[in-house]
């Protein structure tokens, strides 16, 4: 007998393991493993991340009949990025206080829940099962550990690792004690017994080395470590400083690892280097930042590499995952590898060899005017390839919305005064905008491809960043005391550290909203947020614990005078909480020496020779007008890559405040997290920022059908099948946030509802 917990009424109670298992088994046999494109049992469907499905049930014809066939509200106030995981007839969510449920693919029904897993991965997890399939495993990152969780009963496995856990901290030549962030919000890339992992190191001086790590799926055991910051002897030491090794962060896979399963090869879109915007500490190419990269997946030996941008000085890290098709080129079947980057360009090169199918140039960019710093002469570009996005602004481009003639007289006179250019390094002689910008152009989730035809799909949005006059600051007497953030009150902490991410109300734009996170977040976990960062947030190590706890109420105390909705009690057929013990507790954050909380940041490791200086990005304009370019502020555009052109590019999702001032195509700015789904019946699933997942026919880009969503939808769907039957799945948890829209309206009526997963289906006996 299988024993469930149910919190309601804080007793156990006896549930027959014959009927949990009729839901578990029964109801359709899962494919060969070797039918790719049929299932979707991991992230992105696949191992090779083209979210492609070969299910033929919805098609063309009547993808417009498409309705609700059942949902499962999320039980809480989140915002989940989650991509549902489907597993014979049990999908995997992620809902009520960050708790794994396992429900019925049909009916929704809860299987059993694994309660109150905090700081688990955002994105999603991993499924792996042995060959006679008797042991199933969900694999995730929680807290910088990796733990598992047996499939069919929800118990964590304390076999796997030292009594259940591996510690992501260890292993990455520094002193774990002093490693503030190691996981990734993404889940990583399973390959026979092995799951490889990249990591979110955060993007100041001194974050964590991104190092990209393989481990043994049924030991915990390390099966490899590939050195994206290469140490002495190593392939690209010469591209950086001699030391840089031991002080340099970043250079990590935040995003999506694609698998070529068939050759043992893993693909991985390798960031940039820290600090983003200044690397007169890093002065090189700097190897293997801002690469694709190529590694044996079972060895983790490097095959090939592309750099894409040379000594990163704009953030342009790329995430989205590489796409692998077959085309036909110059006459010859090539399988090829496609990577759509943040600053508008996708590259094209033979999978196997890394030769690129059309020429890439080196071309000359402008040098940069900071002291110390010494930008890479040239870029590469591709010459074939269209861009995807646009690539600079000038104040031609401001919106034709929104603003007033004064308002766009200041923006004009703004604009007209900064420096632009797709490379043109920030300055501390002028302001700066860039285009698509930090945040734009393609990030995860935000590319697909039908592997045959050589179709590839690029979501992407043009979102400026606009940067002030970069700022100097010197080291400190190794003596002096260190400034830290002294006795700055709750919200003057929040204006220095949050606003530009979260906005001034809260509401949310790069970060998501903040907008009744005391009621769905104890303090205990937003202190370890903080410190240790999550996803794009960078970790606030140098934050004592009194001023987390001021940030904490002052947040509180905004949400009291405007309470949401919450539900702390996790109900429901509850079989462990916690994951295994001592993986939640808070982790101390990082002692970063004498220098730490200061302006300039924590001090390079004794007996390194380092610049006294660094340049940090001011706070001020940032990234809070991303509505000032005018539209489309998000598109999907269908590139063949067996003719090197761009087939058709559509704008993705309506602004309702555009519409209102008679805008049309528009997309929706702060389009960012969003996914797609390629059928083989022609058809490409989008969700979109506006509450609505879309289907297009894929030759043309012709709109088909739209579905609504109780509320905006972040991260991947899903398709499966049950039981003849398809069903296509998306996440809706996340309030909508419109262009110009400051927390009012639509999104506060919002912020006290409930997510939904929510599944569609044709009617019955249409399309079977």
């Amino acid at each position: 007998m299988l024993l469930v917990r149910s919190t309601k009424r804080g007793r156990l109670l006896p549930i027959l393991s014959a009927v949990l298992c009729a839901f578990v088994v029964a109801g359709c046999s899962r494919p060969d493993s070797a039918d790719q494109y049929t299932t979707w049992m991991n992230y992105g469907g696949g191992a090779d991340q083209s979210k492609y499905s070969k299910l033929d049930r919805i098609d063309k014809s009547n993808v417009s009949q498409l309705s609700v066939a059942w949902s499962y509200a999320t039980g809480d106030n989140t915002s989940y990025q989650f991509n549902p995981i489907i597993v014979d007839t049990v999908m995997y969510v992620l809902a009520k206080n960050s708790s794994l449920v396992a429900l019925h693919a049909v009916t929704g029904e809860e299987l059993w829940i694994h309660a109150n897993l905090n700081g688990i991965a955002r994105r999603g997890i991993n499924y792996w099962e042995s060959k006679d399939r008797s042991d199933r495993r969900l694999i995730f990152q929680i807290n910088d550990y990796l733990q598992e969780i047996d499939a069919h009963t929800g118990q964590s496995i304390r076999t796997f690792g030292k009594d259940g856990l591996v510690d992501l901290r260890e292993g990455l030549g520094r002193d774990p004690g002093t490693i503030a962030r190691a996981q990734s919000g993404t889940p990583g890339a399973i390959f026979e017994n092995l799951i490889i992992l990249g990591a979110s190191t955060g993007e100041g001086f001194l974050s964590t080395p991104g190092f990209l790590r393989a481990y043994d799926i049924l030991t915990g055991d390390l099966a490899w470590t590939f050195h994206t910051i290469p140490q002495p002897g190593e392939f690209g030491y010469d591209t950086w400083p001699k030391d840089a090794y031991k002080y340099i962060g970043g250079v990590n896979t935040w995003g999506e690892i694609s698998l070529d399963a068939e050759r043992g090869i893993a693909y991985f879109p390798v960031g940039s280097p820290t600090y983003d915007y200044y690397g007169a500490d890093r002065i090189g190419a700097n190897l293997f930042g801002n690469c694709l990269l190529a590694l044996d997946a079972r060895t983790g030996e490097r095959l090939w590499h592309y750099q894409l941008v040379h000594h990163d000085l704009w953030d342009y890290d790329p995430s989205a995952a590489p796409q692998l098709v077959t085309v036909n080129h110059g006459g010859k079947a090539i399988d090829a590898v496609a990577i759509a980057t943040k600053h508008g360009f996708l590259f094209a090169f033979d999978r196997v060899t890394g030769e690129p199918l059309w020429p890439i140039e080196e071309r000359a960019v402008p040098a940069s005017d900071l002291p110390g710093e010494e930008a890479w002469p040239t870029q590469p570009f591709p010459t074939i390839l269209p861009p995807f996005a646009r690539q600079q602004m000038t104040s031609a481009d401001l919106t034709p919305f929104f603003l007033n003639p004064d308002e766009r007289e200041e923006w004009t006179r703004k604009i007209d005064s900064m420096q632009t250019g797709l490379f043109t390094p920030l300055s501390h002689l002028k302001a700066t905008v860039t285009q698509p910008g930090a945040v734009g152009g393609a990030n995860w989730g935000s590319t697909a491809a039908n592997p045959a035809t050589g179709m590839v799909y690029v979501r992407s949005i043009d979102w400026p960043s606009f940067y002030g006059k970069m700022i100097r600051q010197e080291a400190p007497d190794e003596q002096a005391e260190a400034a830290g953030p002294g006795e700055l009150s709750g919200d003057a902490l929040y204006v220095q550290y949050c606003q530009a991410c979260h906005a001034n109300d809260r509401s949310g734009g790069v970060g998501p909203s903040l907008v009744g996170l005391s009621a769905r977040m104890q303090f205990n976990e937003f202190h370890q947020l903080v410190s240790g960062g999550r996803g794009e947030m960078p970790a606030l190590h140098h934050l004592d614990e009194e001023a987390v706890q001021r940030l904490y109420r002052y947040l509180a105390r905004l949400d009291r005078m405007s309470p949401q909705r919450t539900n702390d009690t996790v109900e429901g057929p509850v079989v462990a909480s916690g994951g295994i013990p001592g993986g939640l507790e808070l982790r101390k954050a990082p002692n970063l020496g004498s220098y730490g909380g200061n302006d300039f940041g924590p001090p390079y490791p004794a007996g390194v020779e380092a610049p006294s200086l660094r340049y940090f990005v001011p706070p001020g304009w940032g990234l809070e007008h991303p509505y000032l370019i005018s539209p489309p502020w998000s598109t999907i555009t269908a590139y063949d890559l067996n003719e090197g052109t761009i087939k058709w590019t559509r704008a993705i999702g309506e602004d309702k405040m555009a519409a209102a001032e008679g805008g049309k195509n528009t997309g929706v700015p702060r389009a960012q997290r969003n996914g797609m789904i390629v059928t083989a019946t022609g058809l490409l699933f989008s969700t979109s920022k506006d509450g609505k997942i879309y289907a297009f026919d894929a030759e043309t880009g012709e709109q088909l059908w739209a579905g609504d969503l109780p509320m905006g939808t972040e991260g991947l769907p899903s398709l499966y099948r049950v039981g003849g039957r398809d069903y296509l799945v998306v996440c809706a948890s996340t309030p909508i946030r419109w262009s110009i829209d400051k927390g009012e309206g639509d999104e506060q009526e919002q912020a006290g509802q409930q997510g939904q997963y929510v599944v569609f289906s044709l009617p019955e006996n249409v399309g079977q």
